[in-house]
Formats: structure tokens, sequence, C-alpha cells
């Protein structure tokens, strides 16, 4: 039986060589403010970071801008020991159509969200080598919903074929998503109740319903 890999541990492993008088540029991936809010709280005592809005798989369009402005309002409000700034992409949906093309009837946490990772890091690490980012990770691990190995996977091939390091990454471990609803709580965070996509919109909408 394959051994687990775990990837808080390879994390943490890294983060002990940094020079902490000069934190290396972190581009980090962000799905929202709620899942980013206790990663950031962790990782901005190590890193100078950038949060990447690359979302093209939300839907509808008004729950796209309302993900931006939280986003933005939590960055503003969260104390964090070095500078965290902000980058954001526009809607972009039909890039998501394309990458889950044959996907569609898939159901959530399948080949159709592996998918729509891949687009996300990408595009994340594609930035981070053209921006001279030291490394490049994603929040969207802090979820128990999304697949950590999976996301890791992706995360260091895409390492490779950059040239840009990926900081490994499970942030739902010690209590990192226990920590976000903490935090989310604390700062009133929008919280949605579907992954964001129309795929799993339906699917919430259909259980809902039942």
């Amino acid at each position: 039986m394959e051994q687990k890999i775990n990837y808080r541990i390879l994390q943490e492993k890294i983060l002990k060589t940094l020079d902490a008088g000069k934190p290396p540029r972190l581009l980090l991936h962000s799905c929202c403010a709620p899942c980013s809010s206790a990663v950031l709280e962790y990782l901005s005592q190590y890193f100078s970071i950038t949060v990447l809005y690359f979302n093209p798989n939300i839907y509808p369009e008004e729950e796209f801008l309302h993900r931006i402005a939280e986003q933005k309002r939590l960055i503003a409000e969260l104390p964090c020991k070095n500078p965290v700034s902000f980058e954001e992409y526009g809607w972009q949906q039909e890039r998501f159509y394309t990458a889950v093309k044959g996907l569609e009837d898939i159901r959530e946490g399948g080949e159709r969200c592996f998918a729509c990772y891949r687009l996300r890091l990408e595009e994340t690490a594609r930035l981070a080598a053209e921006g001279g980012y030291d490394y490049f990770t994603t929040t969207l691990s802090v979820s128990p919903y999304k697949n950590a190995a999976k996301l890791n996977e992706i995360g260091e091939e895409l390492a490779e074929k950059y040239g840009v390091q990926h900081l490994p990454s499970d942030f739902k471990k010690k209590d990192g998503y226990k920590r976000s609803i903490e935090l989310s709580q604390e700062y009133g965070l929008y919280r949605q109740d579907y992954c964001g996509c129309i795929f799993s919109q339906r699917e919430r909408q259909c259980v809902q319903n039942k």
C-alpha cells in the first residue's frame, strides 16, 4: 500500500530554511476570503505575499465579484507580519468551460474538479515564473472537500514546467480549517454554500430540494 505524504510536514521543513530577515515572495492563489484567512495569518510570518484571484470557474458573475470584494476587505483588515498585496483577473468563464469540456456530468470531487485545479494552478505557476516569485501555492487545500494530494501533484508538475518552486500544502492540517472558520466569524466574512461553479451550484440545489 502506497504511503500517504504529509504535505504539511514537507511545508514546515521548507519554512524552517527561509531567511526571516528577507522574506521570499509568494504568489498565493486564493479561491475566496474564508479559505485564505488562516493561510494568510500563517504564511505571512514567512513570506511577502501577493494574493492572486484567478477563478474563472465561479458562477454567476455576482458571486465572482462578491468574493473579490470580501478578499480585498480581509487583506485590508487582517494583521499580517509581512506585506500582503492583491492581484485579480477578470471573470474569463470561457476558460473554465473549455478546461472542463466533456466532464460536465462528473460529480464534484472528481476529474472535472481536477481539471479546474490545473487551470487555476497553471496560471498561478506561469505568473509566478513571469513575475520572478520564489514560490507559488494555493489556498484550496484548506478545504476538507478538496483533494490535497492531487493539488500537490499538479503543483509539483507545474513547478518543473515553469521553473518556479511550489510550496507543498495541506492547510487543513493542524486545525487550519477550524481556524479559517474562526477568522471568518471574527471578520464577518461571507461563506458561500457551494464550491463556486455552476455544476457545484446545481448539485447543492439538488441536495437541498430532496
